[in-house]
């Protein structure tokens, strides 16, 4: 009789569960919202190119987003100027010369640089003064050899002894696969040798540690100095590709020879965010100007480094980098 009871009691208890679950079934539940599915991320394409050397580097966040050749040695023509001012920039910072202070040009300098029909220049006279300023200038908005030559001179009396000072400096930098021959840039025989490597850190450098100087002399858009034969006053306009075409764009400097190509060493800064460029070995000003144009499209575009970075003529490289191809 007891076992009769239990049993009985049981099945009660069973019953008013299962009632209980079926009643709780019955109610309406509000279902959670679906969860909304994730848009797939666009993948931006990898950058491919048919230029030698190419080198793109986020100047805040310190990645590098594309690399191609750029541990590889080359004339840097007068990319070597962002060197030349970097060092002048240095000695004001220190307090070791003013942009106010005068040099005079020297007539052996005049001679030299005016006897060179194809320099660049700023259009010195011999016994002109001219201040620092006037001659940084020069040296970055229309790449005056002259003026390169003129600050060398009156800093530390010749070419010669400034050259050295600029290599003392690239080794302070950690420039370690450059060498400078000329403040100028102009064709030594092979001694002034840069990376591009080294010349995306040289302006990483120059605009962290002299932000004002920077802004100061690199984006001038035209130079007025000295007169022509006609009397009229001489007007060039800045060397930079990329400047006044592409927003943002604010330096550095440009280079050509027939042995280092056409080159450039370009920054631009969009929504608080700048990039830093090197494209070396192009064969004509056109295709300079476009590949620069095109590479800081493409940086701009992408939020991060691409898991594959193509890195020209169907070849890829996988990592978080894009990887550098000799």
């Amino acid at each position: 009789m007891r076992i009769r009871a239990r049993a009985s009691s049981l099945a009660k208890g069973t019953g008013a569960a299962l009632a209980a679950i079926s009643l709780v079934a019955a109610i309406p539940v509000a279902s959670a919202p679906a969860a909304t599915p994730k848009s797939p991320s666009v993948a931006r394409a990898a950058y491919t190119t048919q230029a030698p050397i190419v080198m793109l580097k986020d100047l805040d966040s310190g990645r590098i987003l594309f690399s191609r050749g750029a541990g590889k040695r080359f004339a840097p023509a007068s990319m070597t100027k962002v060197m030349t001012a970097y060092v002048v920039l240095d000695l004001i910072k220190r307090g070791e010369l003013s942009r106010d202070t005068m040099f005079t040009v020297e007539d052996a300098t005049w001679k030299k640089w005016s006897a060179r029909s194809r320099s660049s220049s700023m259009f010195l006279k011999s016994g002109e003064k001219v201040s620092v300023d006037d001659l940084l200038k020069g040296l970055i908005t229309v790449s005056g050899n002259d003026a390169a030559a003129v600050l060398a001179v009156g800093i530390d009396g010749s070419e010669d002894v400034f050259s050295k000072r600029m290599n003392a400096m690239a080794t302070k930098l950690g420039m370690s696969s450059s060498n400078f021959g000329t403040p100028s840039g102009w064709p030594d025989g092979g001694v002034t040798k840069v990376s591009a490597g080294d010349l995306i850190l040289l302006a990483d450098r120059l605009i962290r540690d002299h932000p004002a100087a920077y802004a100061r002399y690199f984006s001038i858009p035209k130079l007025r100095h000295g007169t022509a034969p006609d009397g009229k006053p001489i007007v060039q306009a800045n060397r930079n590709p990329i400047l006044g075409r592409f927003t943002g764009a604010d330096g550095l400097k440009t280079g050509h020879t027939s042995e280092a190509g056409y080159c450039f060493l370009g920054s631009a800064k969009r929504d608080g965010r700048r990039l830093i460029m090197v494209v070396a070995g192009m064969p004509s000003e056109k295709a300079r100007r476009d590949e620069a144009e095109r590479l800081m499209n493409w940086g701009f575009g992408v939020e991060s480094p691409p898991a594959v970075a193509q890195t020209g003529r169907g070849g890829a490289a996988s990592g978080r980098k894009a990887a550098s191809t000799p």
